[in-house]
């Protein structure tokens, strides 16, 4: 795992300035801290900074073929390497290392472009071909590993493992993006291919970027792979049962292959605990396993997490964190660098730092709930779309939009008499509907959240666009596959991968996703909807297939999620913050905000009227980017 920076001058031939790339690399010193080193040709300077994982003192970066024609920085890890390696040397190919990195090289250039489709596993990798004059960028099918760039006036295309590496070029222009922001105060992040920043990109995954000398512009990526929606025929219950252990099992086999210590996180939930059985029968020591845990009960898995420790006789960690935990709120900003809302990214910046003091690669159970429709939500947008399915839209409409107006936001209540939402989705067709269920501020309260120029300045540009653009792509398929499909294309990539990797690469942590492996994906996309999601259980076929490696009381609970207690630190202990933060003059003079409403969103939790938490915490963490942007 490593982090990899570059520049590619489309028309000027001179030398990359040292310092300055060197200045872009150091930025993500945290990535790679075993190893720096740079390459340099006219016009274009590559740099790297390594985590040493596989082949610890060969596979130096950036690296150079056999024949010296191409030039590689790669982040990532290959897992079959080993096979490409036997296929290219009986091709011809010079091997003079013992890693993956030389077989992206050696891969490029027997298939050129296409050398993409051969690759298994997380990548993300640039190569410079002296010969073509071109540079060849490439991202992970499923996103994993990040990839940011831009194009700058003076025709130098610039890119690196995190956003900061951009930002560090003096000639970047740091102009906020006007409609990510709107898209973040729905979402609670900034979704692919766009960054908050008008002038940085991220490419999306599965895609490809071709640049050559003398272009006049950035290229359009090139899409070479997406989630098979188009499969004559969904598996039926006797290969579900037959092949998911096995496939599954598979997965996880090739990404135990480490010259360093290493282990799996183990929450307690479905997905991790999935994930370590499979390590425990694949390996005769036992595995490394830890979890966090919290001094509050209802915020505490561990007591599940030691049940399948106990099972597998894990080496078992365990650290418990206060329900204060909130020291990390100053750093979230600077490890994100962009606005990014998900509180659980404090217990998991906590978990990776255990992690990393007995590991230096750890497995995740990351990426079930949105294969196999793990999520309650799923549940209620098929209860939603069953009611759709009864009424036209034409009646829906006057009947339901209304009531979604008029009911009131009670938070504190039943859940059964929070309608609020559902109203509001009934009224709604079926990608609308999910997307408002997604919302952090829905609609409504967005038109209330911004101001009235800046709701000018978007010119009717709304988040929905995002989730339309994939809604259209599967809309053959039913009402979960296509909530799915849509999460695995935005809250997958933009939410939980990216929370991972910031918090693992900040402890110089590898972490290997084997629940989204692509030929897994490929294989589970197909199981029907009815055999995911039946009788009021999400994930069924995926329990089920796991009944004999798990205990009940692991697969069936109700699922808990890694949350913090944000309801009471802004009742309390930050709520001083708060009021500092969310009513601060760069807020109320961004021209992004309705001020009146940030005072009332702060008013109505402080006293206990609402529970506006979620709606709270992605204002503060809007403030903390724009104070830091400020500061830079």
């Amino acid at each position: 795992m490593c982090g990899i920076a570059g520049i590619f001058h489309l028309s000027d031939q001179t030398k990359i300035d040292a310092d300055l790339i060197a200045k872009m690399n150091d930025r993500q010193i945290h990535r790679g801290p075993d190893a720096g080193d740079y390459f340099f040709d006219p016009g274009v300077a590559l740099a790297h900074r390594r985590l040493s994982i596989i082949d610890l003192e060969g596979s130096p970066q950036p690296m150079l073929s056999a024949d010296k024609r191409a030039c590689v920085v790669f982040n990532g890890e290959i897992y079959n390497f080993k096979e490409l390696h036997k296929e290219l040397s009986a091709k011809g190919y010079t091997f003079n290392t013992h890693g993956d990195t030389e077989t992206i090289l050696n891969a490029w250039l027997e298939w050129g472009e296409e050398c993409v489709h051969k690759l298994r596993g997380m990548f993300a990798f640039a190569i410079w071909d002296r010969q073509k004059e071109c540079l060849f960028i490439a991202r992970d099918r499923l996103g994993i590993k990040p990839f940011f760039y831009s194009l700058l006036p003076s025709g130098e295309f610039i890119f690196g493992s995190e956003l900061k590496v951009i930002t560090a070029h003096p000639a970047f222009n740091r102009e906020l993006r006007n409609t990510t922001i709107e898209d973040y105060f729905s979402l609670g992040y900034v979704p692919e291919p766009h960054t908050i920043y008008h002038n940085a990109f991220k490419l999306p995954p599965g895609h490809t970027l071709m640049l050559h000398k003398a272009d006049k512009g950035l290229p359009e990526a090139k899409e070479y792979w997406d989630v098979p929606v188009n499969f004559a025929q969904p598996l039926d219950q006797k290969e579900i049962e037959e092949q998911l252990i096995e496939r599954l099992k598979e997965a996880v086999d090739i990404r135990m292959v480490a010259d360093v210590p290493l282990g799996s996180f183990l929450s307690g939930g479905v997905d991790s605990s999935a994930v370590v059985a499979m390590m425990s029968q694949l390996q005769s020591d036992p595995v490394n396993t830890c979890a966090i845990g919290f001094d509050v009960k209802a915020f505490n898995e561990t007591e599940y997490a030691q049940t399948v420790a106990d099972r597998y006789q894990t080496n078992h960690r365990v650290e418990v964190v206060s329900q204060d935990d909130f020291d990390l709120v100053d750093q979230l900003a600077n490890l994100y660098d962009e606005p990014y809302a998900d509180s659980s990214a404090i217990p998991t910046f906590r978990v990776c730092e255990l992690a990393r003091k007995h590991v230096t690669v750890a497995l995740s159970g990351d990426g079930g709930d949105e294969l196999f429709a793990g999520y309650s939500r799923y549940r209620l947008h098929k209860l939603e779309e069953s009611i759709r399915s009864k009424l036209p839209l034409g009646l829906r409409k006057p009947v339901f939009g209304p009531l979604g107006k008029l009911y009131p936001k009670i938070d504190w209540a039943p859940r059964i008499f929070r309608a609020k939402t559902t109203f509001q989705s009934m009224a709604m067709d079926t990608v609308e509907g999910y997307h408002n269920t997604m919302s952090i501020f829905r609609s409504d309260d967005r038109a209330k959240l911004f101001s009235d120029e800046y709701k000018r300045s978007l010119n009717g540009y709304s988040s929905l666009e995002i989730f339309k653009k994939y809604g259209d792509k599967v809309k053959h398929l039913d009402e979960t596959k296509i909530a799915q499909y849509i999460d695995m294309k935005t809250y997958l990539v933009g939410d939980i991968l990216t929370k991972v990797d910031r918090a693992s690469m900040a402890h110089s942590l590898e972490v290997r996703v084997p629940i989204i492996d692509h030929k897994f994906v490929e294989w589970a996309f197909k199981v029907p909807s009815d055999k995911n999601l039946a009788n009021g259980v999400g994930k069924l076929s995926f329990k089920k297939a796991l009944e004999p490696h798990l205990p009940h009381d692991v697969l069936y609970r109700k699922k808990m999620g890694f949350a913090v207690p944000l309801a009471n630190w802004f009742r309390g202990p930050l709520k001083e913050r708060l009021y500092e933060g969310v009513l601060s003059k760069q807020m109320t003079e961004s021209g992004y905000f309705n001020k009146s409403h940030l005072q009332r969103l702060i008013n109505d939790h402080v006293s206990g009227r609402r529970d506006n938490s979620a709606s709270l915490w992605t204002l503060m963490m809007f403030e903390s980017f724009l104070r830091q942007q400020k500061a830079s």
